[in-house]
């Protein structure tokens, strides 16, 4: 097949090496103009060392976009970690059309925190979805799904790096190729279910400490590795990693404790007691500082956090 690609960072590089490994040609990849002096992205230096065609567009509705996208004759369109809006002039030129890969079991967290949200929420399984793009955000038809377990020490990094991003980069293969052979079963989604939420961030990802322990310890793992959950200790704020949830019974007698009370800290961390339980911290960022391993950061047992 004759593939554009469009996308970025490590997702969009693991696509492009897939579909090169198999034989397929890979006749250019678009993705974002980068900012001066920022890092190079992967894909883009991929494409740049197997002599690849990049192309980076402001618009993909002007012009200059579609004319360049046309005279590719490409055969299909493949949407690796796109963050910019594509319309359906563009999406529609190849062969075959696009398809999209988006981390959730659509319409199930349709947007752009979608594995942030499921673990967030305390859901049991996520997965991901080989879809249609359409104007409207993860709306389109679905070609395939592929569901995954969300264990209970998951979080965002561990899921998407140890489950979803392989198995997404071998459904965008199958999908494809379904497409192509003319044997893929297409589907729209059912609005009924639909749900969106926006990007988790500073004000989605601050802790209250009042909530109940698995709450707190879902909204850690659904905010590790970025943005990180966060509180307050000593004025300062506290991001919170790499988490680990105890039982009540981990100190012994809790009575007297407040919730968001320090009352451990060791070389291997500190733990804080919530309404059942008690959550260990291993890694932490403090203030402006780097993220660190949690016995380092000098925190004190005692504190309160949050006030």
């Amino acid at each position: 097949m004759r593939v554009v690609i469009v996308g970025q960072q490590a997702f969009g590089k693991a696509v492009l090496d897939a579909f090169a490994g198999r034989g397929d040609q890979v006749v250019a990849v678009f993705s974002p103009p980068e900012q001066p002096g920022g890092k190079t992205d992967p894909l883009r230096a991929a494409a740049v060392e197997q002599k690849i065609p990049v192309y980076q567009f402001k618009d993909y509705g002007s012009a200059e976009a579609l004319d360049t996208l046309r005279n590719l004759n490409a055969d299909i369109g493949l949407l690796a970690f796109v963050t910019q809006f594509l319309p359906q002039a563009f999406v529609n030129l190849p062969k075959h059309g696009m398809l999209l890969f988006h981390p959730s079991l659509l319409p199930l967290h349709r947007g752009p925190s979608a594995i942030s949200w499921a673990v967030i929420n305390g859901e049991k399984r996520t997965g991901l979805t080989i879809l249609r793009p359409s104007d409207g955000l993860d709306e389109g038809a679905i070609i395939l799904q592929r569901e995954v377990e969300i264990g209970p020490d998951d979080t965002v990094g561990t899921l998407y790096f140890d489950k979803i991003f392989h198995m997404g980069v071998a459904a965008m293969i199958e999908a494809a190729q379904a497409v192509a052979d003319g044997q893929a079963h297409e589907h729209p989604q059912d609005e009924s279910l639909a749900t969106y939420e926006g990007w988790v961030r500073e004000r989605e990802s601050q802790v209250n400490w009042a909530s109940s322990i698995d709450r707190i310890y879902d909204l850690i793992r659904g905010c590790d590795p970025s943005p990180g959950a966060w509180t307050k200790y000593r004025g300062q704020k506290l991001w919170l990693f790499d988490a680990r949830k105890r039982p009540a019974a981990t100190f012994g007698a809790v009575r007297g404790l407040k919730a968001g009370q320090i009352v451990a800290s060791t070389p291997e961390g500190f733990s804080i007691y919530a309404q059942g339980g008690f959550v260990e911290i291993k890694r932490c960022r403090l203030g402006e500082g780097k993220k660190v391993a949690a016995g380092e950061a000098g925190i004190e047992a005692g504190v309160i956090l949050g006030e």
